[in-house]
C-alpha cells in the first residue's frame, strides 16, 4: 500500500481517551513506534494531518495506522523475493547479503569474547545465505553474482568460525554447480572462474579439515564438499591438477584411512579419488610419495576373503581397483606395489574366487605390462602365481555380479598377463611358464588355438560389419574399431602361440599344427596377424623399445616357419 494512502486515511471521530492512557502510550515508544516517527507518521505537532482533529486519536485509529504500516513494510521486504528473479531484484538481495556479511564480521571484531552481541547478526546472515538458493535456478544471472563480488564473499564464508555458516554455504555452492548440463548453462563459465580464480579447492580442503562427521549436519557438509569439487572437475581439469597442491589428495588419503563404518562419505571421496588419478600423471606420482599405493593395498585387504555388504561398498571397492590401476601407470609406483606385497595380495585374492578376484585380475594385468613390469613378473611366477593364473586361462569363470568383467574382458586380461611374463621373465621362470604349456598332454595349447578361432570369428565379423557401413573411416579409426571387435585378443593369443611353438619343445609347435590342419586352417593367417600387430606396435613415445619389440616378433616368425 502506498505512504500516501495512509496518510489520507480518515479515522472515525472516537471519544478522547484518559490523560493517563495518553502518558503510558508516550512513555513506550518502541520500535515500530520509532519507525512510525522516522516515517513522518508518529505522533506529529498540532499542525500535522492528524492534528487536524485536535491531537485526538482513538486506539482503534492508532491500531489501524499501524496495521497498515505493518503491510507495507512486508510488501518492502517481499519485493526481493516475489516473482521471477531478476538482475534488479538479485542485486537488492546481494546488497541485503553483503550488510548482513559486514554486520557480523564488525560485531565480531568488537565483541571477539561475547558471542550474546553477533548471535542475533549470524542468524541474520544464515537466512541472508538460504535466500541466495533462489539464484541456482536462474544460472544466467551468475555472471551478476560475479560482477558484484559475491563469490569472494562466500568463499570467504567457507573459513567462517561458525561451522553452521560455513555449511550452509557449502550447500549453497553446491546447489548452484550441480547443474545438468553445466557447460551449455549461460553464465555457469564466469561462476566457475570465479571458484578456480578464488581457489575453491584449498579453500573447501581447509573447511574439510574441521569437520566432525559424528554431527549429521557437518557430515553432510563434508558430502556437499565432494559435490562441489565433482561437478567442478566435471569441465576444469584444472580441479584434479590442484588437488595435489590444494591438500585435497592428503585428505582424501586420510579420510578412507579413518577407523570410521563405511557410509556415503566414504564412497564419495573413494570416487572423487578416482577420478584425481585419470590422466593426471603429477596427482599419481604425488600418491606414490604420501604413501598411498600402501593405503589403498591395506583397504582393499578387507576384501580378500568377504565381499563388500552393500552394492555402495561393492562401488567402492571397485573405485579404490581403478585408482590403484591407475597409479600402476606411473612407473616408480609399481616397485611400491611391489615392496608393498601388492602382488601377493593380488594372487590371493584370483585365489579366493570373492567378488575382488575381477578388480585383483586388473590391477595385475596394469602391474605387470611393459618392460617396466620385469620385476613384477619374475616376484609373480615365484610366489607361485602361475598356478593361479593358468586355471583361470583353462576356463574362464562367470560374469562375477552386476558389475564383474564379462567372459571376453576376463579372458583378455588373463592372456595380456601371460604375455607379459612371456616377455619380461629371465629364463629360469620363463622356463617354469613354458613348461606349463606341455602338461596333461598339451591341454593349454589345445586351448589357446580354441581362443585362437574365436577370436578370429568375432574380428573377421567385425571386419564385415565395418564393410558394409557407409562411414568412410580412416585406416587408424577401423583398425581401432578391429581392435574392440576382438582383434587385440586375438594378437596377443598368437603372440603366445609364435613364442611357444618357437622357443619351446618341439612337441608344442607340432600339437599347434597338428589342430590346425584338423580345423583346415593356415599358418598364413596366424602369420599375417602377427605381421600387423609388429607394424602397429608402440604410441612413439619409445621408439627404441618399439624397434626392439618388433624385430623380436620378426624374429618368432622366422624361427617359426623354420622348426
Amino acid at each position: 500500500m502506498d505512504v500516501g494512502e495512509i496518510l489520507n486515511f480518515k479515522p472515525e471521530m472516537a471519544v478522547k481517551r484518559a490523560a493517563e492512557e495518553e502518558e503510558d502510550e508516550k512513555d513506550r515508544p518502541g520500535k515500530k513506534r520509532g519507525r512510525l516517527e522516522s516515517r513522518g507518521l508518529g505522533p506529529q505537532p498540532p499542525s500535522s494531518h492528524l492534528g487536524s482533529l485536535g491531537g485526538v486519536a482513538s486506539a482503534r485509529t492508532r491500531q489501524i495506522v499501524e496495521e497498515k504500516l505493518m503491510e507495507f513494510e512486508e510488501q518492502e521486504n517481499s519485493e526481493v523475493t516475489d516473482g521471477p528473479l531478476n538482475e534488479s531484484l538479485l542485486k537488492k538481495m546481494i546488497l541485503s547479503f553483503e550488510k548482513r556479511v559486514l554486520k557480523n564480521q564488525e560485531l565480531r571484531i568488537k565483541f571477539p569474547d561475547d558471542p550474546r552481541k553477533f548471535m542475533e547478526s549470524e542468524v541474520e546472515l544464515n537466512d541472508a545465505v538460504e535466500e541466495l538458493h533462489v539464484v541456482a535456478t536462474v544460472p544466467e544471472l551468475y555472471p551478476v553474482l560475479v560482477e558484484l563480488g559475491t563469490v569472494k564473499s562466500l568463499l570467504s564464508l567457507l573459513s567462517h568460525d561458525n561451522t553452521d555458516i560455513a555449511i550452509a554455504t557449502v550447500d549453497l555452492l553446491q546447489e548452484m554447480t550441480e547443474l545438468e548440463d553445466i557447460q551449455e548453462e549461460e553464465g555457469a563459465e564466469a561462476l566457475i572462474d570465479a571458484l578456480l580464480e578464488g581457489q575453491v579447492v584449498t579453500t573447501l580442503v581447509h573447511n574439510l579439515q574441521r569437520m566432525d562427521e559424528s554431527n549429521k549436519a557437518e557430515a553432510d557438509g563434508v558430502h556437499n564438499s565432494l559435490g562441489i569439487i565433482e561437478n567442478l572437475a566435471e569441465v576444469r581439469v584444472q580441479v584434479c591438477r590442484d588437488a595435489g597442491p590444494g591438500g585435497l589428495l592428503a585428505w582424501l588419503l586420510k579420510r578412507l584411512r579413518a577407523k570410521l563404518p563405511f557410509d556415503a562419505n566414504k564412497l564419495y571421496s573413494s570416487e572423487i579419488l578416482a577420478i584425481c588419478m585419470q590422466n593426471h600423471e603429477e596427482n599419481r606420482r604425488l600418491l606414490g610419495e604420501m604413501d598411498g599405493i600402501d593405503v589403498l593395498l591395506q583397504q582393499l585387504a578387507v576384501y580378500k576373503r568377504h565381499d563388500p555388504s552393500t552394492n555402495e561398498e561393492q562401488e567402492m571397492m571397485e573405485n579404490l581397483f581403478d585408482t590403484l590401476c591407475s597409479c600402476l601407470m606411473f612407473t616408480p609406483n609399481r616397485d611400491l606395489f611391489l615392496r608393498g606385497e601388492g602382488l601377493q595380495l593380488m594372487n590371493l585374492m584370483l585365489r579366493e574366487k570373492k567378488l575382488s578376484r575381477n578388480g585383483a585380475l586388473r590391477v595385475l594385468d596394469h602391474a605387470l605390462t611393459g618392460q617396466e613390469g620385469a620385476d613384477n613378473c619374475n616376484k609373480f611366477v615365484e610366489i607361485l602365481g602361475l598356478r593361479t593364473i593358468f586355471p583361470l586361462f583353462m576356463k574362464t569363470p562367470g560374469k562375477h555380479g552386476k558389475k564383474g568383467l564379462t567372459k571376453d574382458q576376463h579372458e583378455e586380461h588373463v592372456i595380456s598377463i601371460i604375455t607379459s611374463l612371456l616377455r619380461n621373465c629371465r629364463p629360469n621362470q620363463r622356463t617354469r611358464l613354458i613348461n606349463k604349456f606341455t602338461e596333461n598332454d598339451h591341454e593349454k595349447v589345445d586351448r589357446l588355438l580354441e581362443l585362437h578361432f574365436k577370436y578370429l570369428e568375432k574380428v573377421l565379423a567385425t571386419n564385415l560389419e565395418e564393410q558394409a557401413k557407409t562411414e568412410n573411416l580412416d585406416e587408424d579409426e577401423l583398425y581401432l574399431r578391429r581392435l574392440d571387435g576382438g582383434l587385440f585378443t586375438l594378437q596377443l593369443v598368437d603372440y603366445i602361440m609364435l613364442d611357444v611353438c618357437a622357443t619351446g619343445p618341439p612337441s608344442i609347435k607340432r600339437r599347434v599344427l597338428k589342430i590346425l590342419n584338423l580345423r583346415n586352417a593356415s599358418v598364413k593367417t596366424i602369420k599375417n596377424i602377427m605381421r600387423e600387430y609388429a607394424s602397429n606396435l608402440g604410441d612413439g613415445t619409445n621408439s627404441d623399445a618399439q624397434a626392439e619389440e618388433q624385430d623380436r616378433i620378426l624374429d618368432l616368425l622366422d624361427k617359426f616357419q623354420n622348426t
